[in-house]
């Protein structure tokens, strides 16, 4: 009886794999497929706002934080397997979470905002001061940045998971939870296909 419930943990601990994110090269938070759900369930449903007066310059990035490093110097050397070079960084090992691939220059990398600032504009944050936005393009803490391949970030855009989603497989359940986690930290509404989508590739996680 020990011995199968030692399988039973060895292959439940495989399965979970498939659907978690790298140690490496993900955000500092992961919700539960539990909280995710909830925090879904949470978001108000509602039609895009418009694009006017967008720009990326009202969302500050790769600001200071401290040591001679900004945001994405940063976030390269916390998503790295290693890396050389303090600020900036000037090679190493990551995995791109979205397809799989491991790159050691880090030009090749860009840092995606989970949540693009163009879809968060259109969500909510057209209202927000610029130190509230300036806050959200370089939040550390939460689900929001990660480093990924600049062929995969850029294919991304500024969709949503109802037009695009990461190529890998094994990466949709983590996208999800980031996705939904940044919006619910930052009361950021979102569309109807928007949520059908989500609700998708969070039904594909195992916990």
């Amino acid at each position: 009886m020990l011995k199968k419930t030692m399988l039973f943990v060895v292959a439940l601990v495989l399965s979970f794999s498939l659907f978690l994110p790298s140690a490496f090269a993900t955000p500092p938070v992961t919700p539960s497929k539990a909280t995710s759900q909830s925090q879904l369930n949470g978001l108000t449903v509602k039609s895009e706002g418009a694009m006017t007066g967008y720009s990326r310059d009202k969302f500050p990035h790769w600001i200071s934080q401290g040591g001679g490093c900004d945001t994405r110097q940063v976030v390269l050397k916390r998503d790295a397997d290693s890396y050389s070079g303090n600020c900036p960084v000037t090679s190493g090992s990551w995995y791109s979470y979205y397809d799989g691939v491991t790159f050691t220059d880090p030009s090749d990398l860009d840092i995606d905002h989970i949540v693009p600032l163009a879809e968060a504009w259109r969500s909510g944050a057209s209202s927000w001061s610029t130190a509230q936005r300036e806050a959200f393009a370089n939040d550390l803490s939460g689900s929001q940045l990660i480093a990924v391949s600049a062929s995969s970030n850029r294919s991304k855009g500024d969709q949503d998971p109802s037009t695009w989603q990461p190529p890998r497989a094994g990466a949709k359940c983590g996208y999800a939870k980031w996705w939904i986690s940044t919006k619910s930290k930052w009361n950021l509404s979102l569309q109807s296909s928007e949520k059908t989508a989500l609700q998708g590739m969070l039904n594909s996680c195992v916990y």
